[in-house]
């Protein structure tokens, strides 16, 4: 919809009015950026599973009526007094790293990934289900020129979380690295798992799913359904790295004992159940396991680079801002192929 410097026109949101709601598609005023922000014209926003805090109530101190989102792609509309780094009409992203309080002990020391105060899109203000929203600039991603806005917008969190956490893996190229799960988080893991020029084996359930599988990159396929992935692994020699994208402690378990020496467990599949293992599991070879979130906006460039360099893309199925309760549920159904946008 139109807009002026001097006023403000409605503008459509998907918003959550309570905790456990469903999606509303209300008017409300276009938002002025504060000093320190900039207000974005939302191209595209990504639906993701951590969307579901925002709309059942899982994090605490949400405020309500709250606009869910951080897979967030747009242009610069308009520019909050004393931002001078950041262009009216710029593309730019915003993704789980929303901002950071820059006084906490960990900002001092410069892991704003952990900042005591973090802000969320979605959870800590109105995310990207709609068409105008305000962000600070220290939350604000370059957008490169060859990526379109729905390409964009999922590698701002499946994309920089698969990516970051296996640059940081300690896996060398030509290693085994495993990818559990061939969903919204896995299709990424796989194509970045490739490009870095790993042995990537793919764990998947059913043989249905192999065929994709070495589409994305893989070499080597698992089906779990048909056997036991950490005895697979183990006749390889065992893997460098695991990355476990299934949000499931039990699977995530049955996985550890397909680690190599100094191999490496990284969680970055959210659920909710116990990851049970031995001490004696993680001592013989020295194993660990490592959880890890997103990164800053610097990391989700750099993830936003190498995508444009190696050609990874995320494959999606889009929605208009207007039917976000459906994105949502086809995205919670676990059906989706794989990621979910929507577009303004």
């Amino acid at each position: 919809m139109a807009t002026t410097k001097a006023g403000i026109a409605p503008m459509k949101a998907a918003q959550v009015a309570r905790p456990g709601g469903n999606f509303e598609i209300v008017e409300r005023e276009i938002p002025k950026p504060e000093a320190g922000q900039v207000r974005i014209k939302v191209q595209a926003c990504g639906v993701c599973h951590s969307d579901a805090l925002t709309k059942e109530g899982s994090w605490p101190g949400i405020q309500y009526p709250r606009v869910p989102g951080h897979e967030i792609a747009g242009l610069i509309d308009e520019l909050g007094a004393g931002v001078t780094s950041w262009r009216e009409g710029q593309r730019v992203g915003v993704g789980w790293h929303g901002g950071q309080d820059n006084t906490c002990p960990s900002c001092r020391r410069g892991d704003f990934r952990n900042c005591r105060n973090l802000k969320i899109p979605g959870i800590s203000y109105d995310g990207g289900y709609q068409q105008y929203m305000t962000a600070p600039v220290e939350a604000l991603v370059a957008l490169p020129e060859t990526l379109n806005f729905v390409e964009a917008a999922p590698l701002l969190c499946a994309g920089i979380t698969t990516y970051n956490s296996l640059r940081h893996s300690g896996a060398m190229p030509g290693d085994l690295v495993a990818v559990q799960g061939i969903g919204g988080l896995g299709h990424l893991g796989i194509q970045f798992a490739s490009k870095f020029g790993y042995e990537v084996a793919a764990i998947g359930r059913g043989s249905e799913n192999a065929a994709l599988a070495r589409k994305l990159g893989a070499q080597i396929y698992i089906d779990s359904q048909a056997s036991k992935p950490a005895q697979e692994l183990q006749k390889l020699g065992g893997a460098q790295a695991i990355l476990a994208t299934a949000p499931s402690g039990k699977s995530m378990s049955e996985l550890i004992d397909g680690l190599g020496p100094n191999g490496k467990l990284l969680v970055i599949g959210a659920g909710f159940d116990a990851i049970e293992v031995t001490p004696i599991q993680l001592i013989s070879g020295v194993k660990s396991i490592q959880g890890w979130a997103a990164g800053t906006p610097a990391d989700s460039e750099d993830t936003l680079r190498f995508a444009e360099l190696s050609g990874v893309r995320p494959m999606i199925e889009t929605y208009p801002l207007e039917k976000a309760g459906e994105a949502f549920d086809r995205m919670m159904s676990g059906k989706a192929q794989f990621r979910v946008v929507l577009t303004m």
